[in-house]
């Protein structure tokens, strides 16, 4: 079997698991190939993500490793069985590998957290948004990439309508940002108001008002699939994005991010926070800066 060209973080992801299940089990290579019938360059190859494992064999490898956790088995079966296609893959060369490994994570999650400092995150931006955003970018994008791009994110937020929970925290910051101009942030907040009415998603505000702890600076956010074991943070560096999966960055940012969702603004709802008595909350806020750009008209 030729060794795959270009490997995507979901082939990456697979591969590694293999071989940390491996590496738990404190089994050589070679002991673990011949268990199978395979050779040990050909186990490397596959714990390199640089080929491919049938599900027979990876069930083989699981109960000499000791390992019986059914539903991460059956996940990382699938994952390893998936031949990588689906909506996104008519933006290959259109968009960066990246945005297609993200896309393709965000299919397989059932859970998604995610938290955000100076912009909206993009499953939650209207078109205008998004197209002010790129435009106003440091990277300069011709005409057919800004909308390839567009598009690409807009269909993204198709899985808002699916059965994945979504649970977001936005600082207060990204409300008040101004450089998409005023029409497109009343749009934008009204849009936020609109899909948190959702029973699937959960739009918390980290206010200014915090003093328990300083502000996460760094954006992140996390897909988790079926089996929580296989979730990856995805980190928000300038100018490039990274994946991480290790069990203790894993555990690290779901902390940071309980201890986020704790210290934020409670959701609230149009029905509850618009009452007279209600306390301050994340849809108060959102609705009081809508207000005020409305204001400004």
């Amino acid at each position: 079997m030729a060794l795959r060209a270009h490997i995507s973080e979901r082939q990456r992801r697979y591969g590694a698991e293999v071989r940390r299940l491996r590496l738990d089990a404190d089994i050589s290579v070679q002991v673990a190939a011949a268990h199978v019938g395979m050779r040990g360059p050909q186990l490397n190859h596959i714990e390199a993500a640089r080929t491919g494992l049938d599900e027979q064999r990876l069930r083989k490898f699981a109960e000499l490793y000791g390992c019986d956790d059914a539903a991460y088995l059956d996940t990382l079966a699938a994952l390893g069985a998936s031949d990588g296609k689906g909506w996104w893959s008519s933006y290959r060369r259109k968009v960066p590998t990246f945005a297609l490994d993200l896309a393709e994570l965000e299919y397989w999650a059932t859970r998604y957290l995610s938290y955000e400092t100076f912009f909206i995150p993009g499953l939650l931006q209207t078109e205008q948004y998004m197209r002010k955003l790129f435009e106003n970018g440091e990277t300069s994008l011709s005409k057919e990439q800004l909308d390839d791009t567009v598009q690409f994110r807009l269909d993204r937020q198709a899985i808002l309508t699916g059965s994945t929970d979504f649970h977001f925290v936005i600082h207060e910051a990204a409300l008040l940002m101004s450089f998409t101009g005023a029409d497109a942030m009343r749009e934008q907040l009204a849009h936020l108001l609109e899909l948190g009415e959702r029973p699937n998603v959960t739009i918390q505000i980290f206010p200014f008002s915090v003093k328990a702890t300083p502000p996460f600076s760094g954006p992140f956010l996390i897909t988790e699939p079926s089996s929580a074991a296989l979730s990856t943070v995805v980190i928000d560096h300038p100018g490039e994005s990274a994946f991480t999966d290790t069990p203790e960055a894993l555990s690290k940012y779901r902390a940071r991010f309980d201890d986020l969702g704790r210290l934020a603004l409670p959701p609230g709802n149009a029905k509850k926070s618009a009452q007279p008595k209600s306390g301050r909350d994340s849809w108060g806020v959102v609705q009081h800066i809508k207000h005020s750009l409305e204001m400004e008209r």
